[in-house]
Protein backbone atom coordinates (compact mmCIF):
# COMPACT_ATOMS: atom_id res chain seq x y z
CA UNK A 1 0.00 0.00 0.00
CA UNK A 2 1.31 3.40 -0.86
CA UNK A 3 0.57 6.65 0.95
CA UNK A 4 -2.49 7.47 -1.21
CA UNK A 5 -4.25 4.31 -0.03
CA UNK A 6 -3.38 5.14 3.60
CA UNK A 7 -4.69 8.70 3.17
CA UNK A 8 -7.92 7.41 1.56
CA UNK A 9 -8.42 4.93 4.44
CA UNK A 10 -7.80 7.62 7.06
CA UNK A 11 -10.25 9.99 5.32
CA UNK A 12 -12.91 7.26 5.19
CA UNK A 13 -12.39 6.52 8.89
CA UNK A 14 -12.67 10.21 9.81
CA UNK A 15 -15.83 10.59 7.69
CA UNK A 16 -17.42 7.54 9.34
CA UNK A 17 -16.58 8.78 12.85
CA UNK A 18 -17.92 12.23 11.94
CA UNK A 19 -21.24 10.74 10.78
CA UNK A 20 -21.55 8.68 13.97
CA UNK A 21 -20.90 11.76 16.12
CA UNK A 22 -23.39 13.84 14.10
CA UNK A 23 -26.14 11.23 14.52
CA UNK A 24 -25.43 10.94 18.27
CA UNK A 25 -25.51 14.73 18.65
CA UNK A 26 -28.82 14.95 16.72
CA UNK A 27 -30.38 12.13 18.75
CA UNK A 28 -29.37 13.86 21.98
CA UNK A 29 -30.82 17.18 20.82
CA UNK A 30 -34.11 15.47 19.93
CA UNK A 31 -34.24 13.72 23.32
CA UNK A 32 -33.86 10.18 22.00
CA UNK A 33 -31.00 9.26 24.34
CA UNK A 34 -32.75 10.17 27.60
CA UNK A 35 -34.86 7.05 28.18
CA UNK A 36 -36.99 7.10 31.32
CA UNK A 37 -36.38 10.76 32.14
CA UNK A 38 -40.00 11.70 31.44
CA UNK A 39 -41.63 9.29 33.90
CA UNK A 40 -40.82 9.21 37.62
CA UNK A 41 -39.86 5.87 39.12
CA UNK A 42 -42.64 4.18 41.06
CA UNK A 43 -40.79 1.13 42.38
CA UNK A 44 -38.05 1.24 45.03
CA UNK A 45 -36.35 -1.34 47.24
CA UNK A 46 -36.34 0.35 50.65
CA UNK A 47 -34.49 -2.31 52.67
CA UNK A 48 -33.09 -5.79 52.28
CA UNK A 49 -32.07 -8.33 54.92
CA UNK A 50 -30.38 -11.69 54.40
CA UNK A 51 -32.09 -14.32 56.55
CA UNK A 52 -29.71 -17.12 55.54
CA UNK A 53 -27.61 -17.85 52.42
CA UNK A 54 -30.73 -18.82 50.45
CA UNK A 55 -33.46 -16.48 51.73
CA UNK A 56 -33.84 -12.72 51.85
CA UNK A 57 -36.46 -10.31 53.23
CA UNK A 58 -37.07 -7.25 51.05
CA UNK A 59 -39.19 -4.15 51.68
CA UNK A 60 -40.45 -2.88 48.32
CA UNK A 61 -42.25 0.44 47.96
CA UNK A 62 -44.67 1.05 45.10
CA UNK A 63 -46.68 4.29 45.03
CA UNK A 64 -48.05 4.69 48.59
CA UNK A 65 -47.74 1.03 49.65
CA UNK A 66 -44.90 -0.99 51.12
CA UNK A 67 -44.68 -4.75 50.70
CA UNK A 68 -42.55 -7.10 52.79
CA UNK A 69 -41.50 -9.97 50.52
CA UNK A 70 -39.63 -13.16 51.41
CA UNK A 71 -37.45 -14.25 48.48
CA UNK A 72 -36.15 -17.80 48.38
CA UNK A 73 -35.43 -20.74 46.11
CA UNK A 74 -38.87 -22.26 46.78
CA UNK A 75 -40.69 -19.13 45.59
CA UNK A 76 -41.50 -15.62 46.66
CA UNK A 77 -44.03 -14.87 49.40
CA UNK A 78 -45.66 -11.54 50.23
CA UNK A 79 -45.46 -11.49 54.02
CA UNK A 80 -47.11 -8.14 54.66
CA UNK A 81 -48.61 -5.13 52.91
CA UNK A 82 -48.59 -1.74 54.59
CA UNK A 83 -49.86 1.71 53.65
CA UNK A 84 -47.23 4.43 53.84
CA UNK A 85 -48.21 7.68 55.55
CA UNK A 86 -46.47 10.60 53.90
CA UNK A 87 -45.10 13.11 56.39
CA UNK A 88 -45.85 16.71 55.49
CA UNK A 89 -42.73 18.69 54.79
CA UNK A 90 -42.08 21.53 57.22
CA UNK A 91 -41.70 24.71 55.22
Amino acid sequence: MDWIDWARSAAALLATLGLILAVAWGARKLGMLQAGAASPKRLKVSESLMIDPRRRLVVVRCDNREHLILLGPGGDIVVSEMAVIEAESAT
